[in-house]
């Protein structure tokens, strides 16, 4: 069973940056992406690559960020 810990930090977000783990994203309580690794980040927006010409913009006021290990 997988287990999710939430990313809420700089530092969160970085380490599953660098290990390259994949994510879920939820936004109004709903899955919106599941297993896309983190690539950048800002203050505003997490940057996430489901596939190798797809990436997507999520902002980190709207959504909840998970690692999946």
């Amino acid at each position: 069973m997988p287990i999710n810990r939430p990313l809420l930090n700089d530092s969160d977000f970085q380490e599953a940056m660098d290990r390259r783990l994949p994510v879920r994203v939820f936004e109004n309580d709903h899955l919106v992406l599941s297993g896309g690794t983190v690539v950048r980040f800002t203050d505003s927006d997490i940057i996430i690559q489901n596939r190798v010409s797809d990436l997507t913009y999520y902002s980190r006021r709207s959504c909840e960020f998970f690692e999946v290990k």
